[in-house]
């Protein structure tokens, strides 16, 4: 019998039948002389059944409302004149909550008042045309604190300044429950969004977030039809300024074609010359690239004479200066654009031109600065990538676990290694231990082109480098990593 009747409850909860229906059941088993236990049983699954039969309601409700606001949004976007946004905010706000009058005001920050500019379900001539001082009433409490306010009989509600011409509009219209919210833009209230009744009428927390919600949804709209209508005037004050917003567009369509062509060069495998040859295609001139010390990795464009040392000193002191603003950096026929990420300096574009460079041309440099550091970091994932491979192999190379000497063969030719070719192993020290990653860095890339390879191991980097002449190729090495280290 138990089981029969919880279908029975699950069968009332299916047809949404009200509360009364769910006794309906235990009457029925009273009458047929159940024991107590199954009565105590079913009075357990009535009770869980109305329990989510509220769930139920509650989230039905819940669910209407966000479709509301969600059609309230897309109301409010399709209107650009602020009376119909004001009126639309309004109607819906006192559909919403089922209130018997909703009303919108907004606030006269000269006059220190907030005042009454739309209303839906209004009779009182007098109560249309209120202005309220801010801090009096509820709605001017809500507009000077920034705050919800309720009240379920606002006339003898205490907690409010009441003052008599407020008091008098508000009995004239018959309004006994109120619930104002704030309609803000950031911290600034531009006014106050108000449900009330002409019953007593407690407002709880979901309609007050409800109202809210509305409440956030009129306040971008309203400050859309603000713009809009600014906008509008300005566009016809200024329709001299034609010509300089068509120049603005094109240099714009300039930039994003500027900065397609470079990322297609990225996709399609491209290296930082690759990078710098659509640059003064687009720029004219001559751009040289070059390392986070000043050396020269590629140079583009119409023939020049290099940089010279008087020139090269200048130009490193203005990468550190556009780092810092952000934005390219002239000297002289120079423009220079740092190419960084984060706190690190990875290089420097240094474009040559006689030509005035246009802030819209300066973009191009800065955009190709940022793909040029995109690319030197992939290139250095690259590297540390098959530096740890070389370095594992180094590693077994030189242990004394037994290793398997054909897999050890098969491993080096994956990374363009001959180990049955004579190799010189050398060890090289740097001084400063903050060289460390530097000196990794320039073993592995070293390693990587005279197909050797490279392992650090404390404050020292081990090579494994072709060839049958230590002497020379330890001075090489001592050399080019001097100058890497600085």
């Amino acid at each position: 019998m138990a089981r029969m009747t919880c279908g029975v409850f699950l069968e009332l909860l299916a047809r949404e039948a009200s509360p009364v229906e769910f006794e309906g059941p235990l009457v029925q088993a009273r009458a047929q002389g159940a024991s107590a236990t199954v009565l105590a049983e079913l009075e357990a699954a009535k009770l869980a059944a109305l329990r989510v039969r509220s769930i139920m309601r509650r989230h039905a409700r819940r669910e209407a409302e966000l479709a509301a606001l969600f059609d309230t949004a897309g109301d409010l976007a399709g209107l650009r004149d602020l009376d119909a946004v004001l009126e639309a905010i309004t109607r819906r706000a006192r559909r919403l909550l089922n209130a018997d009058i909703a009303y919108l005001t907004l606030n006269d920050d000269e006059r220190g008042e907030t005042y009454m500019r739309v209303t839906d379900g209004s009779v009182s001539a007098a109560f249309r045309r209120l202005r309220l001082p801010m801090g009096t009433g509820l709605v001017g409490l809500v507009a000077q604190t920034a705050m919800p306010y309720t009240s379920a009989h606002y006339l003898g509600d205490e907690q409010f300044r009441h003052r008599g011409f407020i008091d008098s509009a508000v009995a004239e219209e018959g309004i006994v429950a109120i619930l104002g919210v704030p309609m803000r833009l950031g911290s600034r209230v531009i006014g106050v969004l108000t449900a009330a009744n002409r019953s007593e009428r407690p407002f709880d927390q979901e309609e007050v977030a409800l109202l809210g919600s509305l409440a956030a949804h009129a306040a971008v709209a309203i400050d859309n039809a603000r713009l809009l209508e600014e906008t509008q005037t300005a566009l016809e004050e200024l329709s001299a300024a034609n010509e300089v917003i068509k120049a603005r567009s094109a240099a714009v369509e300039q930039a994003a074609r500027a900065h397609d062509r470079m990322t297609a060069v990225v996709v399609r495998g491209g290296g930082v010359e690759d990078v710098a040859a659509v640059v003064t295609e687009l720029l004219g001139g001559t751009l040289h690239v070059l390392d986070a010390d000043g050396r020269h990795l590629a140079t583009t464009g119409a023939e020049s004479a290099s940089l010279s040392d008087e020139e090269l000193s200048g130009v490193m002191a203005s990468a550190h200066s556009a780092r810092a603003q952000g934005r390219t950096v002239r000297r002289g026929d120079l423009w220079i654009a740092s190419v960084t990420t984060g706190d690190e300096m990875l290089g420097t574009l240094v474009l040559r031109t006689a030509d005035e460079v246009s802030g819209a041309d300066q973009r191009i440099l800065e955009r190709a600065a940022l793909v040029t550091a995109l690319l030197v970091l992939f290139q250095r994932s690259v590297t540390e990538a098959e530096g740890r491979v070389r370095g594992e192999l180094l590693d077994d190379l030189l242990s004394d676990r037994r290793t398997d000497a054909d897999t050890l063969i098969v491993r080096a030719r994956r990374v363009n290694v001959d180990l049955n070719a004579p190799h010189v192993l050398m060890c090289a020290r740097y001084e400063s231990h903050d060289h460390r990653q530097r000196a990794a860095f320039w073993a592995s890339s070293f390693a990587a082109v005279e197909h050797g390879l490279a392992a650090a191991r404390g404050d020292e980097i081990v090579l494994l480098l072709p060839g049958e002449r230590a002497g020379d190729a330890a001075r090489r090495v001592a050399k080019e990593l001097g100058a890497s280290l600085g």
